[in-house]
């Protein structure tokens, strides 16, 4: 062996995994050899600033940049393979030069091959959705380590390799092909049995084809609404695209797995390889992966998911519809709530209790529920004494305490469907309590502009003060951006509701556009009163705020406690 595969567990000589069908599935045109026939490849690479020697170095093009400008550097870094899309007028003699049709789309079927097809080898659970998406990703992930089974995960908050959970460092949902795969690839290399994976629509899509070459063995929708429409054109193609996650079942071959009625601890066994998907377990007997959707009843998409599979499909309601999970009375409060679930297929009806902020959670839950009871064909009356130990996600329904007199939530809602689902059951609460609500959010630059000032109107709605604030103007002007979100707040029509404030808002009156965002929260925090709730949306667990010029270094957490702080000193 040499040292470099001594000293990588992923070096892999470039012919050893780049065969004919591998060529053919990532639409190669054209191959230019370079010194070396069949080079030791060391790793693959997007960002040439990230190349080491031995690297494929894929050149794709972007909005604000093309990769192929950047091919040279990423040879002066050493990398050993170009993929390039674009025709090329130098090379390099000691670098492997392959053209295909489309640099993005090949980049996962290398990618997969290159880390020996890892989604093969374990139960792969995706879960698309508006909202909602990260949280249930966390719940499932939860919910199998309670049961003494090791997962990784993949979500916009964290990931976890099979032995750590860690805070995602990008700004994607999903992110790119290559990382997809070396993360699934980290977690069969730490024996987890299990992979969950946000699977969001950019991901989803065949235009990016980021999750293509992932075998999902459970589909989970949560729900479906306006978002994202600069991507993907109309709300019926960003649907269709979603709803590639339930496909991409029925696409799957026939998988096996180890027996796991033993849940002692794991070691790693022989493995079977593709068709067969393969766990690890004391026990040597192969038993079928189930394959299953999960859909939210309530949602009206739910027919659309549930049909675009073979597979049967497990459904939840939070309204009280007819589904295999269907909450029928809930009580929340600022640390959990209680709820009364009716299970179709016992006839019973259960009593959940959970610590999760927000009601909106329990949807969360019934779905996790679902996937895990028939993952592991394990009676869901089972599993509701794990429920109360699940874990909110970090920046989703967040309470910051600082002492001060009134709340402070830190959530992620940054979409018109999202401010429905939260919005309601907080003002309920605050309504009965006699306290405000003050709530502080924007809008994301170059993306969907229709949802700006549907924001807006629902903020008012539900709001006794609105202040607006930078969240990632990027290329945009941040003023313009406040104000057409501020056109929803101070409409005459559409801005009352029997259980809001009801009135549209006046500028510098209960209305605030303040661009910088710290300054935006200490202004909320100096208009808070005693039992009032301050609700920080937009950021969440989000680590920066994208300007035209970058990205500047923020956590809204911090920025909140920091500010908490300055108020009490003062």
């Amino acid at each position: 062996m040499s040292a470099g595969k001594r000293n990588n567990p992923y070096a892999r000589n470039f012919k050893e995994f780049f065969t004919s069908q591998l060529a053919e599935k990532a639409g190669i045109v054209g191959t230019r050899y370079g010194g070396e026939n069949d080079p030791l490849i060391t790793g693959l690479e997007y960002d040439s600033r990230k190349v080491k020697p031995g690297f494929i170095y894929f050149a794709l093009p972007g909005l604000h940049a093309d990769g192929h400008a950047f091919i040279p550097e990423a040879e002066k870094w050493g990398a050993s393979v170009i993929v390039h899309q674009d025709e090329l007028k130098e090379f390099r003699e000691w670098v492997t030069y392959i053209r295909v049709k489309d640099s993005r789309f090949a980049m996962s079927p290398i990618a997969d091959a290159f880390y020996n097809h890892p989604s093969r080898h374990m139960a792969v659970v995706g879960v698309t959705g508006t909202e909602g998406k990260s949280t249930t990703v966390y719940l499932i992930h939860q919910l199998l380590g309670l049961l003494g089974l090791r997962s990784g995960f993949i979500s916009t908050v964290m990931q976890g390799d099979g032995k750590t959970d860690f805070c995602n460092p990008e700004h994607q949902t999903t992110p790119e092909a290559v990382t997809i795969h070396k993360l699934l690839a980290d977690m069969k290399r730490n024996d987890a049995d299990f992979a969950v994976v946000e699977s969001s629509s950019h991901g989803l899509s065949k235009r990016t084809n980021r999750l293509g070459d992932v075998v999902f063995d459970v589909g989970v929708m949560t729900n479906v609404t306006h978002e994202h429409l600069e991507f993907h054109g109309t709300w019926e193609q960003y649907r269709s695209d979603k709803a590639e996650l339930f496909r991409s079942l029925d696409a799957a071959p026939d998988h096996a797995k180890l027996d796991q009625k033993n849940q002692q601890p794991r070691r790693k066994t022989d493995e079977v390889y593709y068709p067969q998907k393969v766990l690890h377990s004391e026990l040597n007997a192969l038993v079928s992966v189930p394959s299953f959707g999960v859909v939210n009843a309530d949602d009206p998409s739910a027919d659309f998911f549930a049909e675009a599979t073979k597979h049967k499909t497990y459904s939840y309601s939070v309204r009280g519809a007819d589904a295999d999970l269907s909450l029928k009375i809930i009580e929340s409060s600022a640390w959990g709530n209680w709820y009364e679930v009716h299970a179709a297929a016992t006839g019973e009806d259960l009593i959940i209790r959970d610590q999760l902020p927000g009601a909106f959670n329990a949807g969360n839950v019934l779905a996790s529920l679902l996937v895990v009871s028939n993952l592991l064909s394990k009676d869901i009356k089972d599993l509701i004494p794990l429920i109360p130990y699940l874990k909110p996600v970090r920046g989703r329904m967040t309470a910051i305490s600082k002492g001060q007199p009134f709340e402070v939530m830190v959530d992620y809602a940054h979409t018109p469907s999202s401010f429905e689902t939260i919005f309601p059951p907080l003002r309920e609460r605050l309504n009965a309590s006699g306290g405000r609500i003050i709530s502080l959010f924007g809008s994301a630059g170059e993306r969907d502009t229709r949802k700006r000032p549907e924001q807006g109107r629902i903020a008012a709605a539900y709001s006794d003060i609105v202040v607006l604030c930078d969240e990632d103007p990027r290329g945009e002007d941040p003023v313009a951006i406040l104000e057409e979100i501020a056109q929803g707040c101070v409409a005459d029509q559409g801005c009352k509701t029997d259980q809001g404030a009801g009135d549209s808002k006046t500028v510098n009156k209960d209305l605030f556009l303040i661009p910088d965002r710290p300054e935006a929260i200490r202004k909320a925090f100096s208009l808070a009163k005693p039992g009032d709730l301050v609700l920080l949306l937009g950021k969440g667990h989000e680590n920066s705020i994208i300007y035209k010029d970058g990205k500047i270094d923020y956590d809204e957490i911090s920025e909140a406690e920091k500010a908490l702080d300055e108020l009490k000193n003062n």
